[in-house]
């Protein structure tokens, strides 16, 4: 087929162009009344600010208004393109498709997952609108980055309409087996979309061979190492390379507020506020069924239970920050969590000792470092996870070596984080006795994990993720036309 004509370079068109569900601001009110735009806290937009300051960069996504178009604007020297979404968009694309389909059923389907045409019609239709607005932006042979589950059709479409783009994918979350993902009855339209990438990006190494071991078994596409080559008669004609790019996190910045002498003496006032007990644990998920939060209540229960750990020694702080809860099984989750806080703290407070504190709530990250101090145990007790940023954020907090990581072997960060203590989640009884190895951890223990876990995190920053993945981009491409190769 023929090669479209180009965009003619113009003013309002950009040379590197991110695509994700949402936009990197939240919506505030101006103290004149007026309502206006702030940076949304997160890795992803630390990461790449840099690289859209100095490309001429766009950041194309939803901007969390419902039924709502507006203009496209600039903020942070960072031009933003919303895309618009309304009440049906929200139920059928993202809520439904999205978060009831490809969630569960790309988290080893500990939820079953929801199959429905209509939410199909409309996840193909609203990735055809985030495509679309890229096309309207992008440069000749511009750059583009599309994010996530949520806009997996988008790279297939962007090259089929835009054969002169260097397109990469990066999954943020885990990529299931293909006896898994065969469930899915789209599986081929997906996997179709995801290769009209140049990079596919996924966190671990299992996530990328499962992803090209789906294209051989469910398309037409023949895989050699890292590569997948379409066949003969595909409109797509692009190599397509699946890596394992782990993202990571914004290490400098969490070391230096750890630091904080404010952020310190609040670390020390939650001690206090708790009764300074001996051993703080902490738990910070999004309520989220694939966190593992009843697996990790049920564990710490039973622990008071045995009498292995006594109220007035040890605390479980549980943040859990509300997520999702227009949907069914959230609501159920949120239930059943909140039940079994109830019978913890009913059986084993005292009016002198609290033995958990639920938090049903999200806090700002200077708060979150602190919380990080405070604790000397972090439980990351994921059923399935891509990465689990809070496990790197705790490490990067303990500067001064001490501290534990207790973390699921099923979580992306057990990659980079050996030292940590590893559990399997579903062994109820494994975890009770890896908490109580953590617990019992003496310092010089604690300090020697936690220097090699921090020499990992230093080297591997969110930075260093942005711009490899890039670099792989770039050569990937460089390489296409040096062979000669149709893109």
């Amino acid at each position: 087929m023929g090669i479209p004509a180009l965009n003619p370079k113009t003013e309002n068109s950009y040379d590197f162009v991110v695509v994700a569900n949402r936009l990197p601001v939240d919506r505030i009110t101006n103290p004149d009344g007026t309502q206006g735009f702030q940076r949304s806290p997160g890795g992803l937009v630390t990461a790449l600010e840099p690289v859209m300051a100095s490309s001429e960069g766009a950041w194309v996504g939803w901007h969390g208004g419902i039924g709502e178009e507006l203009e496209s604007f600039d903020k942070d020297e960072i031009h933003l393109v919303p895309v618009p979404l309304d009440e049906d968009d929200l139920s059928l694309y993202y809520e439904g498709f999205s978060n009831s389909t490809l969630w569960p059923l790309y988290h080893d389907v500990i939820v079953p997952p929801e199959y429905h045409r209509t939410w199909w019609d409309r996840y193909k239709k609203i990735n055809q609108r985030f495509a679309d607005a890229v096309l309207k932006i992008a440069a000749p042979n511009a750059t583009v980055w599309v994010h996530d589950y949520q806009l997996q059709l988008v790279p297939q479409m962007l090259r089929l309409a835009r054969p002169d783009l260097k397109i990469g994918f990066f999954l943020h979350i885990p990529f299931p087996a293909a006896s898994l993902f065969s469930q899915l009855p789209w599986r081929t339209q997906i996997l179709q979309g995801l290769a009209g990438a140049d990079l596919v990006g996924f966190q671990r190494e299992t996530d990328a061979s499962n992803f090209l071991r789906c294209l051989r078994r469910f398309t037409g596409y023949s895989t050699k190492g890292d590569v997948a080559t379409p066949p003969a008669d595909s409109d797509m004609q692009n190599l397509c390379r699946a890596n394992a790019h782990p993202i990571s996190i914004d290490t400098k910045t969490i070391a230096k507020l750890s630091r904080d002498p404010q952020i310190i003496a609040r670390a020390a006032q939650i001690r206090h506020e708790l009764g300074n007990p001996k051993t703080i644990m902490l738990g910070v998920d999004r309520l989220d069924y694939t966190k593992g939060i009843r697996h990790r209540l049920k564990a710490y229960g039973e622990l008071l239970t045995d009498q292995t750990l006594r109220a007035g020694d040890v605390c479980l702080i549980q943040v859990a920050s509300p997520s999702r809860e227009n949907v069914e099984s959230y609501m159920e989750l949120r239930d059943q969590v909140e039940l079994m806080v109830g019978q913890i703290t009913g059986q084993h407070d005292t009016l002198s000792h609290t033995t958990l504190r639920y938090l049903h709530q999200s806090y700002p990250l200077r708060e979150m470092i602190a919380m990080y101090l405070a604790a000397d145990v972090l439980l990351v007790t994921a059923l399935r996870d891509g990465m689990n940023l809070v496990a790197k954020e705790f490490v990067a907090a303990h500067q001064d070596g001490r501290g534990v990581l207790v973390l699921s072997e099923y979580t992306g960060a057990a990659d980079q984080l050996p030292q940590a203590v590893l559990v399997n989640p579903h062994d109820i009884d494994g975890m009770k006795a890896k908490i109580v190895e953590a617990v019992q951890m003496n310092e010089s223990e604690q300090e020697r994990r936690m220097k090699r876990m921090n020499r990992q995190l230093a080297v591997n920053d969110v930075s260093k993720w942005s711009n490899d993945f890039l670099a792989a981009l770039a050569e990937i491409n460089a390489a296409s036309s040096v062979h000669g190769s149709v893109r």
